[in-house]
């Protein structure tokens, strides 16, 4: 086919930047449904944690059958799963798929992996399987913002990521990119939106039960994640094919 050919799909990069050069200074929305209209095989992923609601609703208000993953750990609090049914019900979202890991039973029969080896933990019941789930799609949607570490500082609206085993390469988006953590609460509040039934007991950012732990105040909003260790990602981004841990998850 030739270079030129106009009816040749855009190389993800160039799809990219040019995304990024018209989106700019356009609101979340806005990013939202452009993400929509240009990659015609888009999921989003949420963690359905402390603050996954607004992302969910931007979405709802853009394309309510928007593929949706959950990764089911089976580790999470009973709380999110409760929450992640009442929030799909509550925006009309309509295709929610629940992932799971195909091969605890045989790596992690007693539960107790994540005493020993986090990383594997990690490894095993969250980023494999959403891995896995992300190779039927051409871009995936994360709730990713600047604010979050000194690594997204640039963070853009749209971005390139190597499938895991480096064979290809699919489009990440960050709607929410520019926010600031206030913009998160105002939003939620602004809308009336359901908040995640944690939060209300010191929980700002939610994960598997065994590693995650109340915040008091003062504490950064992250120190309740794999309390007292070096870990602070579950590793579901990549970059070149490999996990990093960069901040808060999606």
């Amino acid at each position: 086919m030739p270079l030129d050919d106009p009816h040749e799909p855009p190389a993800p990069d160039a799809q990219v930047a040019r995304l990024n050069v018209q989106m700019r200074h356009h609101a979340a929305h806005d990013v939202m449904r452009a993400a929509v209209e240009s990659v015609p095989n888009l999921a989003l992923v949420s963690s359905f944690g402390a603050e996954s609601v607004a992302l969910l609703h931007l979405a709802s208000r853009v394309k309510k059958d928007l593929p949706v993953l959950f990764i089911d750990t089976e580790m999470l609090f009973p709380e999110t799963l409760a929450y992640q049914r009442e929030v799909a019900v509550k925006l009309g979202l309509t295709r929610i798929t629940v992932i799971k890991a195909d091969d605890i039973a045989t790596l992690d029969p007693d539960g107790q992996l994540h005493k020993t080896d986090t990383d594997a933990c990690c490894a095993l019941r969250k980023t494999v399987p959403l891995q896995k789930a992300l190779d039927g799609f051409d871009g995936w949607i994360t709730g990713r913002k600047r604010f979050q570490s000194g690594t997204r500082a640039q963070l853009p609206h749209f971005e390139t990521e190597a499938t895991q085993n480096g064979a290809g390469t699919r489009i990440k988006v960050n709607p929410l990119a520019f926010w600031a953590a206030e913009d998160v609460q105002h939003y939620i509040e602004e809308n009336n939106l359901p908040r995640h039934p944690l939060v209300a007991q010191g929980y700002p950012s939610i994960g598997c039960a065994p590693c995650t732990s109340p915040v008091a105040a003062g504490e950064d909003p992250r120190a309740g994640r794999w309390r007292d260790q070096s870990k602070d990602e579950c590793g579901i981004h990549f970059v070149d094919g490999k996990a990093v841990r960069i901040g808060a998850s999606t």
